[in-house]
């Protein structure tokens, strides 16, 4: 099940970003440090008392043009009404209110969405006092915050998780194959969703951004029940809207998180742009397993070495995801096609596959065999058994004497040899190096 989305908004330099990393704590450093991840980071996770929620920070998205700061604060303001479940309205003390906060409150307030008002800045006793004109919203009782010093976080955070629905949406059964088409406005999701199933489900238009909202197809081929997630374009036209492909984002993650497979549509005629590794990133950070999809490839004058420049092409640009396949297809003519859902259905299973405990460790202990851990300081590295955790990513847990000996690059050793051994092609894996304690045989 997806989880409930939280939306930061608020006037700039109010301290969104602070707070954002605030409540998602040291998650960011998860991420890994691999060439190629480049993008900013404005979506991540949060949790508390138990309840799991998705947070993105509006603070992170640039609109150019006329007027960018007084546009970009109403349009963060609708596509939070849109996208959110909670949303988080910041405002600071120390500037007190402004037309601005009062702008952004009487378009939050009428969308009925849950609101928490959190006054942010309140770093003495003096400005505690501070936050009580905030009242005049009639938004509800503030909460101040500081983000620099981290009190009133937890006041904060039971304010939001009070909020949170119970359930986002529907549940499938374990044996159904859920796939998430995301990409930049105008590569062809819905196109392509129209060619899998054989008929226009989905309105296409040549005009980027015309998907409504995300819909969920659900279809039978060969015996394999998927569920199509399309993802929802910009709702709104015009020039402000079509600066802001970051806010594709919001719509993408709740279409991944929900996604088991995750097709990640690149425009063949336009080729690879940073805002195709920024998706992809999503996709990769959340565990999924994916599947590069060059679509448009009919309009490509091509020779014999075309696809394999092109594919060399995706590499390069995303070298965090190298376990994902490629498939070339025109939606528009149905080239290529049926190589498809047999490339989705094999790359779900791969992110599904659970290896047994006493072939993990023969994989690695070979591993090690060939290419012993180096030595670090006269102390070296010693990994007493692995063990498979979870599914959906491959999770395996790696015990050994000091995790600190652990380096990123051996580390990246034995996951190569993992998938030499065992493909999990399409899929990332996840490895932990965990201190085998005293009762641990």
């Amino acid at each position: 099940m997806a989880r409930p989305v939280v939306a930061i908004v608020g006037r700039p330099n109010v301290g969104k970003s602070t707070i954002f990393n605030r409540l998602i704590g040291d998650r960011l450093a998860i991420v890994e440090d691999k060439p190629g991840i480049t993008r900013d980071r404005i979506y991540g996770v949060s949790d508390w008392n138990g309840k799991s929620f998705s947070v993105i920070d509006t603070g992170g998205i640039e609109i150019d043009g006329e007027d960018a700061i007084l546009k970009s604060i109403r349009v963060q303001a609708e596509l939070a009404i849109e996208e959110a479940d909670v949303i988080i309205f910041m405002c600071e003390a120390k500037s007190g209110l402004t037309s601005s906060d009062e702008e952004v409150a009487q378009i939050l307030f009428r969308s009925g969405k849950p609101i928490v008002l959190a006054i942010n800045k309140v770093d003495n006793m003096k400005r505690t006092e501070d936050i009580y004109e905030f009242y005049t919203l009639g938004i509800g009782d503030p909460i101040g915050i500081s983000g620099s010093h981290g009190t009133g976080i937890g006041d904060l955070l039971d304010a939001v998780v009070e909020r949170l629905p119970d359930k986002v949406d529907e549940e499938y059964d374990e044996d159904v194959i859920r796939v998430a088409l995301i990409g930049r406005p105008n590569v062809g999701k819905s196109s392509l969703v129209n060619a899998i199933l054989g008929e226009e489900r989905v309105i296409v238009s040549d005009v980027a951004g015309t998907t409504r909202d995300a819909i969920d197809t659900p279809f039978e081929r060969d015996g394999q029940r998927y569920v199509l997630i399309d993802t929802a374009g910009m709702r709104k036209r015009g020039k402000v809207y079509e600066n802001t492909e970051k806010y594709s984002v919001m719509r993408a993650m709740k279409a991944i998180e929900r996604a088991d497979v995750v097709l990640v549509v690149i425009n063949g005629e336009e080729g690879i742009i940073d805002q195709d590794k920024h998706i992809a990133g999503y996709a990769h950070d959340a565990g999924k397993a994916s599947v590069f999809v060059v679509n448009k490839w009919d309009a490509i004058e091509k020779d014999d070495k075309t696809m394999q420049n092109f594919e060399r092409n995706i590499r390069d640009h995303f070298l965090f995801m190298s376990y994902a396949p490629v498939v070339f297809l025109s939606a528009l003519t149905k080239q290529r096609l049926q190589k498809l859902l047999p490339v989705v259905q094999h790359v779900a299973q791969q992110h599904a596959l659970r290896i047994t405990t006493h072939l993990v460790n023969d994989v690695v202990s070979d591993a090690v065999a060939i290419n012993p851990p180096p030595t670090d300081k006269g102390r070296r590295l010693r990994i007493n058994y692995v063990t498979q955790v979870a599914t959906k990513p491959p999770t395996i847990v790696v015990f050994v004497n000091d995790p600190s000996l652990m380096h990123f690059s051996y580390e990246r050793y034995l996951e190569n040899k993992l998938r030499a051994a065992f493909n999990f092609e399409g899929t990332p894996i996840r490895l932990f190096t965990r201190r085998k304690s005293e009762n641990e045989g």
